[in-house]
């Protein structure tokens, strides 16, 4: 059986010093992966626009575009979103450090430059995107409204779902430039230090669109759970003359109208798992044994009152 080479993974490196570029070239080379090199940041986002590598490293004191700079610059980019960036640079202060982490690094190493040691911390960045990116991937193909965002309130990343959903609500060309509001960053940051914070919050001007704090995603990054409440244009006698809750009200709506559980698990923000369990109930509450004789119900019941 003839398998395929294992792909090599690709370190850009940023540096105006010579003898650290030869350096490094040298031990990524021989450590199996691809070497791209820049002298500065111009040159870097030049490359970078042909080719994402897997991680970068990156001086952080640079003639014209410093390094802080061109990390914050190639954040920007949500291709390169979750490549991880280590600082090099001989400044060891407090402060240069939160810097560099603040502009978006995840790690921060002095010079002179201890071979063994930065490629160490290369293969445990490399493996933690890899997670990362995984973990991404199978939220996205969930079909579940989840989004993270920063401290300051921008949506980081999103599934296509959360995208699809904000867009179509609140008529944003894109999660990615969305900033949450005010009174929705307060709700995140009491959240976040759980000092009393409810646990959900609506949008100011869009009370239907409501987040869940999920917890934290990572240093900087927060994961929400987006849902929209339809219970406005639920039928008040699905809950009065039923006997169900909001929420079951709301699925045997969303069935009476032909939605499948997976359809109303999306519209409802809800695991397929959850909408089964509301079935189960709403079953017993009517007497029923399928959704055929469930949707009959609601729909006779619907008429009856309008």
């Amino acid at each position: 059986m003839i398998t395929e080479p294992k792909k090599r993974d690709v370190a850009l490196v940023i540096d105006d010093s010579p003898e650290t570029l030869r350096l490094l070239t040298d031990a990524l080379d021989a450590a199996g992966m691809t070497v791209m090199v820049a002298l500065d940041g111009a040159s870097a986002m030049r490359i970078i626009d042909q080719i994402t590598p897997d991680i970068v490293l990156l001086d952080a004191v640079m003639p014209g575009i410093d390094g802080f700079e061109t990390c914050r610059r190639l954040k920007r980019d949500g291709a390169l979103s979750n490549v991880p960036v280590i600082f090099m640079t001989g400044l060891a202060e407090t402060e240069h450090i939160v810097r560099g982490l603040e502009a978006g690094g995840v790690d921060y190493v002095t010079k002179p430059i201890v071979i063994e040691e930065m490629l160490a911390r290369i293969r445990v960045h490399l493996a933690n995107a890899r997670l990362t990116q995984s973990a991404r991937a199978a939220l996205d193909v969930s079909g579940r409204y989840l989004l993270a965002v920063n401290r300051q309130g921008t949506i980081m990343w999103a599934t296509p779902q959360a995208q699809k959903l904000l867009t179509d609500s609140l008529g944003a060309a894109g999660a990615e430039e969305l900033v949450l509001p005010e009174p929705v960053r307060q709700w995140l940051d009491a959240a976040q230090k759980k000092s009393g914070a409810k646990a959900t919050v609506s949008f100011p001007d869009h009370p239907e669109l409501q987040l869940h704090y999920m917890g934290r995603a990572g240093g900087n990054e927060f994961l929400l759970r987006l849902a929209k409440d339809t219970s406005a244009n639920l039928p008040a006698e699905f809950t009065s003359e039923l006997g169900l809750t909001t929420r079951e009200g709301e699925v045997l709506s969303w069935l009476s109208k032909g939605k499948t559980n997976r359809d109303i698990a999306q519209i409802l923000g809800l695991s397929p798992r959850t909408v089964d369990k509301h079935l189960e109930q709403i079953y017993a509450k009517l007497g029923v044994e399928n959704r055929t004789a469930a949707a009959a119900i609601a729909t006779s019941t619907a008429r009856r009152n309008s």
